[in-house]
């Protein structure tokens, strides 16, 4: 295959509520959505899931808009491809910029997907066409206002919760949590807000049976986490710190975790993940997919990584409407009784509704 031309489209949509971490509060998202066009006019969408500003790894999404323009897109457009796995290769001078790569790359899969008249996720050795999803609640004012949510997203279905958690605001909730919701498959998420010395706070959180404590330590505590795990009964998941395959590897051995989250973004798209779980599956790790406030389209992409055998926790994967009053794809993604169906129509099986995404665009450039 050939691509011929790929646009950018960089959009700003609002979230139905603010979202909240310990980095701080996000009341809208920017986004990249990246679409491919082959010489046979099969049409792949991408999405860079880089934020605005860089908490959460060191990328942007104008400095995505950057790496795309000038260095990750130039040598892809009329190449000839054989198969999406060779832009590992075509990229490989370029240092890091995962998350942009990764916006590419989908696009390509989705193409590839397309021209094979194959689903993504059948495609990928999925095996999997219906998945089981959890939903994560970012930093809430008071305990009720996760009862609240928490309620109603029982009510839909979901069969994991996930919260946020940082010093201050740890122990006293999840002890809340746990009396109301007592069977609940809970896990918490720090996003790095603790350090080793706080280790006595986050054994604490032991006897409330977490799922997992997602990503307590800094991403580069490789180390750290090893000797933590040492000291929790309570699985770490590992987030931030895995970039690829190597991360894992790595993480394996040192013994820093016991579950492993996989972003198509964050490890620099599908082969890369696809390398992640089989690492994972090898190892008896298990994994889940982890949610980057995607739109559809990114939202699509989780949901046929998710179909994977070695993704056997639920993941971050909630319905559209979770996010936004509207969606950029139609039919928007929905969740019935805690399951998510995929669809069976090629690559990622939805269509971009582009007039509804035109008016949400900040700006636009295609590239030949």
């Amino acid at each position: 295959m050939k691509i011929d031309s790929v646009i950018l489209h960089r959009l700003r949509m609002e979230l139905v509520s603010p979202f909240v971490t310990s980095y701080g509060a996000y009341t809208d998202r920017e986004t990249i959505i990246v679409q491919a066009i082959d010489s046979d006019g099969h049409v792949g969408w991408g999405e860079c899931v880089a934020f605005a500003t860089p908490w959460y790894t060191e990328e942007t999404v104008q400095g995505a808009w950057h790496m795309l323009q000038q260095f990750i897109i130039p040598p892809l457009l009329q190449q000839e491809i054989k198969h999406p796995h060779e832009l590992t290769q075509l990229w490989s001078g370029i240092k890091r910029n995962a998350m942009a790569k990764a916006a590419v790359e989908m696009a390509v899969w989705d193409a590839y997907a397309k021209r094979q008249n194959k689903p993504l996720y059948q495609l990928i050795g999925g095996t999997r066409h219906e998945i089981k999803v959890g939903v994560a609640i970012g930093l809430q004012p008071t305990i009720d206002h996760y009862y609240e949510l928490i309620d109603h997203y029982l009510e839909q279905g979901y069969e994991r919760i996930k919260v946020k958690i940082k010093p201050g605001q740890d122990l006293s909730l999840v002890a809340a949590l746990r009396e109301r919701y007592p069977q609940l498959p809970l896990m918490a998420d720090a996003n790095s807000a603790y350090t080793l010395e706080q280790t006595e706070e986050l054994k604490q959180l032991d006897p409330y049976n977490l799922m997992m404590i997602e990503q307590p330590l800094a991403a580069d505590d490789m180390i750290d986490h090893a000797q933590l795990q040492q000291n929790l009964q309570t699985p770490i998941c590992l987030d931030e710190s895995i970039l690829h395959a190597e991360d894992v590897r790595k993480a394996i051995q040192l013994g820093s975790c016991k579950v492993v989250n996989v972003k198509l973004g964050r490890v620099g798209g599908w082969n890369e993940a696809l390398r992640i779980h089989q690492l994972c599956r090898y190892h008896h790790v298990p994994l889940w997919c982890g949610g980057m406030l995607e739109t559809g389209i990114g939202r699509a992409h989780n949901m046929a990584l998710a179909t994977l055998p070695g993704f056997t926790i639920p993941g971050d994967i909630s319905a559209s409407s979770r996010y936004w009053q509207r969606d950029i794809i139609t039919p928007e993604v929905t969740v019935d009784q805690g399951s998510v169906r995929l669809p069976d129509q090629p690559g990622i099986g939805y269509e971009v509704d582009e007039q509804y995404a035109e008016s949400l665009t900040l700006d636009k450039l295609v590239m030949r």
